[in-house]
């Protein structure tokens, strides 16, 4: 039986996790005292089981990431089947606390990623480690001129999971993927319905229309670093991304979710 969350009590108990163990190279052999040490030093708001069935992190909140992450996610291994990440460069935007990071370095050659939160960075780059892994992890806001970043992003193929409909201006992002990726795109994010796409900008001379989406700003994790965000349509998310010339667009899964409808996708440069 798995430990539960009290009542009265936001933290998960230290150990007693029997599922999603993993063998954390350098987590395994370290002391009750110096795990739960490591758990506070950090604000987590994930958290994995290693080997002995100890948590490593925390969950964020009640009802917030409060079961163990999956290393690797179904999503990661179904980008290796698409991409054959063995000799690849993946870039992930947006790596929160580390645990796709991780993933992608076990079958990738090389990984880069960022997060706009220093924090995030460092957590990445702590647990990372601790993993065995050294990714090249670095703080950026990708809505910022990133013409001095372009050589920094340059890479074959992007994990993109839960980043695209925090932007503000997510079509200028999708227009710019082209200048640093050269073969392809896993992507999932939240996208509007036609009937809630009620307001529109203009990029390049161009209208779009989007779901204007309130944001919690910095502060909070889990959300974009502004005041509210654009949720393009998906047939306007797709038509972006051939345009740019990632020409074979595979819609892989549709689903419903508590804040709207979501989609994962793989887009290859043939």
């Amino acid at each position: 039986m798995e430990p539960k969350i009290t009542e009265n009590d936001n933290e998960l108990p230290f150990s007693g996790f029997n599922e999603h163990r993993n063998e954390i190279k350098f987590i395994d052999f370290l002391s009750d005292d110096d795990l739960q040490e490591l758990n506070n030093i950090l604000k987590w708001n994930c958290f994995v089981v290693d080997s002995n069935g100890r948590r490593f992190g925390n969950l964020a909140w009640r009802g917030k990431r409060n079961t163990p992450q999956i290393i690797p996610d179904k999503r990661i291994l179904l980008m290796n089947e698409y991409f054959n990440l063995t000799d690849k460069h993946v870039l992930e935007i947006g790596c929160f606390e580390g645990i796709h990071t991780i993933a992608i370095s076990q079958y990738a050659k090389q990984v880069t990623a960022f997060d706009s939160r220093i924090e995030n960075v460092v957590k990445t780059i702590v647990r990372s480690s601790l993993f065995g892994f050294s990714p090249t992890v670095f703080k950026l806001n990708i809505e910022e001129d990133l013409t001095k970043y372009w050589d920094l992003l340059s890479a074959d193929v992007i994990h993109h999971v839960g980043v695209l409909y925090h932007l503000k201006n997510p079509v200028q992002h999708l227009l710019d993927l082209k200048k640093y990726i050269r073969l392809g795109i896993m992507l999932d994010t939240h996208y509007s319905l036609e009937q809630d796409a009620k307001e529109t900008y203009e990029v390049n001379g161009k209208t779009y229309s989007y779901k204007k989406y309130r944001e919690k700003g910095y502060t909070d994790v889990f959300s974009g670093m502004y005041e509210s965000s654009k949720w393009l349509k998906l047939d306007d998310i797709v038509s972006i991304l051939k345009e740019v010339g990632f020409a074979q667009v595979d819609i892989v899964e549709h689903r419903d979710e508590r804040n709207g409808p979501r989609v994962l996708l793989m887009a290859k440069n043939n």
